[in-house]
């Protein structure tokens, strides 16, 4: 593996959700953990699985990895984070302060622009901690999915130029108490990521379209801020040998085939790693291991199992979907398992029976248009940016708020309101709108993967609570965003997973979370699933036969109704095709 010659301290792997980046930056750890050297294997994701990959539980403090000499990890947790942070700015004041003045201190720090920079805070932490730097060889970094990696390594500069600037008001005077003394920290941070000499970033993707387009316009996003040193890593290619034995296996081998010679001139400057399709799940370290080498097929695979006789069709979700006249449909479920695709194809289906529908996302990663590939009546399609959605609330603000202070008011408001914090309130603002919509409409989303989408369902929650702070004791009827999405009648929850022990683990995961919360999921799909396929090729039918236990499990012991569909030779890209996918039947046939 070229991405691990004279490797640098610091090692970043990042890219679209669901390439392997975590299969991949554990197996380079072990590696250079038993080469001799010391490694802190580190993950940003909120929806870490890295202790799910080694099998042990590792959690916000760095923990040794048993089974192998040298190697510790730590999962930076965003919520034990922030309640860290917070804890260390009320803590003084709990007890000397009225009860409710701290309350309404605990609520200000409760959003998701808190957890953000605590977050933050620990990541620049472990470029800059001197002890760490002395006891560790190599940080390796299993980041979170893009758009939301770019985020992160944006923060040090984007803190630090507004904290030069002195000024902000109350609104987010908590979440920066403890900023203006890190100053030169952050300044350190950032001079570490933007040299070649301390750092690498590992450009994780599959040979596809969707995930390659990805990985370019990362690339040119982190090299604008300065990452210049960048290595291109493919994961999951299916080797030749297989396509000599399956018309699938030979229609996907040559279609990444054709994807890889076509490649953007600025990926294919970059250092290049293939990594083979494995026919195991790679869970565990003898799984770890042997990423890196070539793996000989062991005998057997579907052995004369066949995926249950009953499998429901995607159709059979779609058609009790369309039998109300509105409602909000929401896809979730970790990175790489295609919510997108079954969002889409969710979406077309009604809008084909003449139905209206809104199709949005809240992934900064999104793929709609590209998957859509046209237009498509009664459907619209929209994207929470993140970018807009800030402009749109700092330009209200001002037409509001702003309308009756004088020239230095405004000034002084017009400084919070580029305070990263904005964020946090904008894309709230527009996940509500987007809520309410659904009360005529049918709106199906698309959301970003299970971590973050838990962050803005956890502002959501804490906007119900401050609502109903405010107004629940004076008996007037009220309903927010978080109630519609506890109401059946007006949500439905789908989780997607693939066939796979991590994402099923993920989305039972977050299943667990929306009970606490309040939200029943209406439904599981299993996407992409090679049993469903029924392929002839080895290395396939070895894959296929190991995910009939996690289909066993979805239909068992997590799901109250579920889909699956079949991986497909051709790429579910445009609108006839995602016709065609919610009608595709799971073979039943012994």
């Amino acid at each position: 593996m070229r991405f691990l010659d004279n490797p640098p301290r610091f090692l970043f792997f990042t890219g679209k959700g669901g390439v392997g980046k975590t299969s991949i930056a554990c197996a380079a750890a072990i590696r250079l953990a038993e080469s001799g050297a010391r490694v802190l294997l580190v993950s940003t994701d909120p929806a870490s699985n890295v202790g799910q990959v080694f099998g042990i539980s590792i959690g916000n403090t760095i923990t040794r990895v048993p089974a192998v000499a040298n190697l510790s990890a730590l999962e930076i947790d965003p919520q034990a984070a922030a309640q860290a942070y917070r804890d260390k700015i009320v803590g003084p004041v709990r007890g000397v302060l009225p009860p409710d003045v701290v309350k309404g201190i605990e609520e200000q720090l409760s959003g998701a622009c808190t957890t953000e920079i605590a977050a933050f805070d620990e990541f620049t932490a472990l470029l800059t901690d001197p002890a760490l730097l002395t006891e560790y060889d190599h940080i390796i970094f299993d980041t979170a999915p893009t758009g939301h990696t770019i985020r992160l390594l944006q923060l040090p500069g984007a803190w630090s130029g507004f904290l030069e600037t002195g000024k902000g008001d109350a609104s987010c005077l908590g979440p920066l108490a403890g900023l203006e003394k890190q100053r030169a920290r952050y300044k350190e941070a950032v001079d570490a990521l933007a040299d070649s000499a301390r750092t690498r970033l590992m450009l994780v993707a599959r040979a596809q379209q969707a995930t390659l387009r990805e990985a370019a316009r990362t690339q040119q996003e982190l090299q604008a801020i300065g990452f210049a040193n960048q290595y291109l890593v493919v994961n999951g290619v299916l080797p030749e040998s297989e396509s000599a034995l399956d018309p699938l296996a030979k229609t996907i081998y040559f279609r990444e085939q054709a994807v890889l010679k076509n490649i953007s001139p600025e990926l294919a400057a970059l250092p290049l790693d293939q990594i083979a399709l494995k026919p195991f799940n790679l869970v565990g370290l003898d799984a770890l291991r042997q990423l890196f080498t070539e793996v000989r097929l062991a005998d057997g695979g579907l052995s004369g199992n066949r995926v249950p006789l009953d499998a429901p069709t995607l159709s059979a979700l779609v058609d009790a979907i369309a039998a109300d006249s509105h409602g909000l449909v929401m896809c979730m479920g970790k990175g790489g398992v295609g919510k997108t695709t079954i969002a889409a194809a969710i979406a077309v289906e009604p809008a084909h029976r003449g139905l209206p529908v809104h199709l949005t996302t809240s992934d900064p990663a999104a793929h709609l248009s590209e998957t859509l590939a046209g237009a498509v009546e009664h459907l619209t399609v929209s994207r929470i940016d993140p970018h807009v959605e800030i402009e749109r609330y700092r330009s209200h603000v001002m037409q509001t708020r702003g309308a009756t202070l004088d020239d230095a008011g405004r000034a002084l408001l017009a400084e919070d309101l580029r305070s990263p914090c904005t964020e946090e309130i904008a894309v709230f603002q527009a996940f509500s709108r987007i809520i309410r919509e659904a009360g005529h409409k049918f709106v199906v989303m698309d959301t970003a993967p299970t971590g973050h989408t838990l962050l803005l369902l956890d502002a959501t929650g804490s906007y119900h609570r401050d609502i109903e702070r405010q107004m629940g004791g004076k008996g007037l009827h009220f309903t927010t965003p978080m109630m519609q999405l506890q109401d059946p009648r007006q949500t439905k929850v789908l989780l997607i997973t693939l066939a796979e022990t991590t994402p099923v683990l993920e989305a039972a995961n977050l299943q667990a979370d929306l009970r606490r919360a309040g939200i029943e999921p209406w439904a599981w799909v299993i996407n992409n699933s090679v049993a469903a396929a029924r392929p002839s090729s080895p290395l396939l039918q070895q894959r296929a036969g190991n995910e009939l236990r996690e289909i066993d499990a979805v239909v068992r012991q997590y799901s109250t109704r579920y889909a699956v569909v079949p991986l497909l030779k051709d790429e579910p890209v445009g609108v006839e095709r995602l016709l065609q996918l919610s009608e595709l039947v799971v073979p039943n046939e012994a």
